[in-house]
């Protein structure tokens, strides 16, 4: 899980489509310019449910940075370039049913596998098994860069979310639009060791697992029965079953996984170094860039992680912005448990 650390209790915006019945939406706007929810014009997608799709395409691979990125490709190779980022302890499959219904819309939708998992595989074993925040949106830039992508509209979720940020704050020429679940999550190490109340502390304890030695090898152990314990946590209403779980667990048994998850959480709390030559992009994350692009911020209204407050973050959005909290029982996982609503704020944010 990937958020900045709060110990407010919040509610959002979102959608979610159960059978034949669609649970309503409610959509909260900060500020003067804000999103319709269905703009004229704009893309129809056809209905989907949840878990309508098991799978995509044969995966891709292309070497991109010190990275060969598997990733999942959809839709059509002229159309606008949508890229989508998972978080952990998850993967592409978050966006199985997203994918489809972009590229039914036209747009060509990439992906990737951060690194650490699935098929994605570091090109050298000298290189540092970094989990950085800002290493893993230069992975993304990198990628744009070997698949010719000039500019993407990009979405995601816990990583994935704060990798988009992170993109969209200091490369916003490569960022078209954005869709953040949970909104604004650039952090700072320095953050990391501020002490929270007691209650709040009690949400990262995975955080602080991992802060020791004994973590390390108890993930790496039992790194499935651990993930799916972090989903039960963060989606306490989502009743996801053996076979979902186990199509994205498979992600996990990548070489560099925990490796890679163990680095992420430890440089948090500032207990692991992070490589020199980002130390320019990690000072000005630590400044909080406000982020220009067209956002739209969501928020399911049953998510058990830790996340902020969006009267925490409005404020760093100066672009169009809209916030969305989508009802129905939904959790952390955002785009897998309501591909509808996810898929729509892309549509909506990209066609500004």
């Amino acid at each position: 899980m990937d958020t900045i650390k709060t110990s407010e209790d919040i509610d959002h915006h979102r959608r979610r489509f159960f059978g034949m019945a669609a649970t309503a939406v409610a959509a909260a706007q900060f500020g003067i310019a804000g999103f319709a929810v269905a703009q004229p014009g704009r893309a129809k997608l056809p209905a989907v449910r949840p878990g309508s799709h098991t799978s995509f395409g044969p995966l891709k691979q292309i070497k991109a940075g010190t990275l060969n990125v598997g990733y999942a490709e959809a839709g059509p190779l002229d159309g606008p370039a949508v890229i989508l980022l998972h978080g952990w302890p998850y993967d592409i499959y978050s966006f199985v049913d997203v994918a489809p219904l972009l590229a039914s819309a036209g747009y060509r939708v990439i992906v990737p596998y951060l690194r650490g998992y699935g098929t994605t595989r570091f090109l050298s074993s000298e290189t540092p098994r970094n989990g950085q925040q800002s290493v893993v949106a230069i992975d993304v830039i990198a990628l744009m860069d070997a698949l010719q992508i000039e500019k993407a509209t990009i979405g995601g979720f816990d990583w994935g979310a704060r990798t988009a940020d992170i993109i969209a704050a200091l490369w916003p020429q490569r960022c078209k639009a954005l869709v953040s679940v949970s909104g604004y999550l650039i952090g700072r190490q320095a953050g990391g060791k501020e002490p929270l109340p007691p209650k709040a502390e009690l949400q990262w304890w995975y955080q602080y697992y991992f802060a020791t030695e004994r973590g390390r090898e108890g993930y790496d152990k039992y790194r499935q029965d651990f993930s799916k314990l972090i989903w039960q946590l963060a989606s306490p209403k989502w009743d996801f079953d053996d076979a979902t779980f186990d199509r994205t667990a498979a992600s996990f048994d990548n070489p560099d996984h925990v490796a890679i998850v163990i680095h992420n959480y430890r440089w948090r709390l500032d207990l692991a170094q992070g490589e020199s030559k980002y130390d320019d992009l990690e000072k000005r994350l630590a400044e909080a860039p406000v982020i220009a692009v067209p956002t739209i911020t969501m928020e399911g209204d049953a998510n058990g992680a830790p996340h902020p407050d969006p009267s925490a973050y409005r404020g760093k959005f100066s672009g169009k912005y809209s916030h969305r909290l989508i009802k129905g029982g939904v959790g952390h996982n955002l785009p897998q448990e309501a591909p509808q609503a996810f898929a729509e704020a892309i549509v909506d944010v990209a066609e500004v």
